[in-house]
């Protein structure tokens, strides 16, 4: 697993909703310069963060 969910840095809720929307967000920005690779690297960050982070069985 790359990121520990029980690790104290995600405990606090505002923490575990920017870790997921700035890799979403800069995902945004690389696709709208017409870097779709950036894009989908950053998008596809963003998403193993929601996963992990929010949907995963391992609460913190």
């Amino acid at each position: 697993m790359l990121v520990d969910p029980k690790a104290p840095f995600f405990r606090p809720l505002w923490v575990r909703i920017l870790c997921v929307l700035l890799p979403l967000i800069w995902a945004g920005v690389e696709v709208s310069t017409g870097k779709i690779g950036w894009g989908l690297i950053f998008g596809a960050a963003g998403i193993y963060l929601l996963y992990v982070l929010f949907l995963s069985a391992d609460k913190p």
